[in-house]
């Protein structure tokens, strides 16, 4: 079988031609290339549509108030793709951003590439001991830490109340209650064609990652140092064969298509439930681009239940911040990120939905059904294996081939298998 080449390997190679240590860029070489705070124009990079424009603005204005004479530049990229424009990006003195936006579970290849600057001698002015701990885990190596947190956030149900209400359905409280809620749902909403009792596309492998956990199994495990596959485990396999039913009997959404902009269905009235980040609630209640009224006001959440009635181990995701190691400018690049981290614009992320990056802001999310909904998902969930080439596995999409084929009616005891192999070659790094 032939299998890609390591992602993790790739972006070693590529940062350490351009001249970045395999572990780390060195202090020295940092204060080097930074020179001082002089005026510059500071890039940003951040991905997707998390982050609320209210904060981006916020970020933009105080920034080049307290930095007279300098700017900011927002520059909005695609998760898609994401590692392979990064690692083109940050190995070059005259490309790279300033400050980057990475996944929470990417961070470590890059971080161990030296392709960050450390801010270990920063940490405590960003926070400290306030920052959410598993993400500075995540992005420290050999005592140095290279990237801090900027907001995590658990996946949570948002379901129409009105479609509830007509089929007769509760909110559910086990596993087994969701799926059959789901199935219902599609079947009693015959038009449009495409509805969907569960929003679930082909792709939509963070999603999946809960039910192959709630059946007892994992994406991958560890022994003796050396990371596995293990999806195709027995109870690993069930899970995927509960993803399987959603997707071949609730789903309406396509069998190859990906879990962007999962809004935009739900406005259309194509959705009964879907599994999303709290910050999609902003998007729902936009006045220019939300649902109309009428779905904005039948709008309600839970967190998805487990197979024992305890919340799903739904995926924790988020992400981190860093300085580029290649940054001309590393003191203006630190400032941009303090205020990212400071509780004026955490507030905004958490009004947004978003887990804030400090656990002392928790209170941000509010008490509404909303925030209890956060909370109760977050109360279960789960990482991504901490394996050193986990980059590699998300870059080369062999999750996304996995759970698409799956969705498009395939032996999930052999796709899984195929899948667990070309883990294997990657896992490691």
């Amino acid at each position: 079988m032939r299998i890609k080449k390591s992602l993790a390997a790739a972006v070693t190679a590529t940062l350490a031609v351009a001249g970045l240590a395999a572990c780390g860029s060195d202090k020295d070489d940092k204060d080097g290339v930074g020179g001082g705070a002089e005026k510059a124009d500071i890039r940003v990079w951040l991905n997707g549509t998390d982050t609320p424009e209210e904060a981006r603005a916020w970020l933009k204005e105080t920034f080049e108030e307290e930095n007279p004479g300098s700017t900011l530049t927002i520059e909005q990229q695609e998760w898609d793709g994401l590692v392979e424009k990064l690692t083109t990006a940050l190995s070059s003195e005259s490309e790279t951003p300033d400050v980057v936006e990475i996944g929470n579970t990417q961070a470590p290849t890059f971080t161990s590439a030296g392709a960050f600057a450390p801010l270990t001698d920063e940490l405590d002015d960003l926070g400290g001991d306030d920052l959410l701990p598993g993400f500075v885990d995540g992005a420290t190596i050999d005592g140095e830490t290279y990237a801090v947190p900027y907001y995590a956030g658990s996946k949570y149900i948002f379901y129409r109340k009105d479609l509830f209400e007509k089929a007769g359905l509760e909110v559910p409280t086990t596993l087994d209650e969701f799926v059959q809620a789901a199935v219902t749902l599609k079947e009693g909403n015959p038009k449009p064609a495409n509805f969907s009792g569960f929003w679930f596309p082909g792709q939509d492998w963070r999603n999946g990652a809960a039910f192959v956990w709630a059946a007892g199994g994992n994406l991958a495990v560890e022994d003796g140092g050396e990371w596995t596959g293990a999806l195709s485990s027995p109870e690993s396999v069930a899970g995927l064969e509960t993803a399987q039913e959603l997707f071949m009997q609730a789903s309406g959404a396509p069998k190859d298509g990906n879990e962007a902009d999962p809004w935009t269905p739900f406005c259309a009235g194509e959705v009964g439930m879907m599994s999303t980040p709290g910050w999609v609630k902003g998007l729902i209640e936009d006045p220019e681009t939300g649902c109309p009224d009428g779905h904005a006001k039948q709008i309600g959440v839970f967190a998805m239940p487990g197979a024992d009635g305890e919340p799903a181990p739904v995926l924790l995701g988020g992400s981190d911040l860093a300085v580029a190691a290649k940054s001309a400018n590393q003191e203006l690049a630190q400032e941009a990120i303090a205020l990212m981290l400071s509780e004026d614009y955490q507030t905004l992320m958490a009004e947004a939905g978003l887990t804030p990056a400090r656990t002392s802001l928790a209170t941000l999310l509010g008490d509404d059904e909303y925030a209890s909904a956060t909370v109760e998902a977050a109360s279960n969930a789960k990482l991504t294996p901490a394996a050193p080439g986990w980059a590699s596995v998300e870059g080369s999409r062999v999750l996304e081939d996995l759970f698409s084929d799956i969705a498009q009616g395939g032996d999930v005891a052999e796709l899984a298998a195929k899948a667990d192999e070309e883990l294997n070659a990657q896992l490691n790094g």
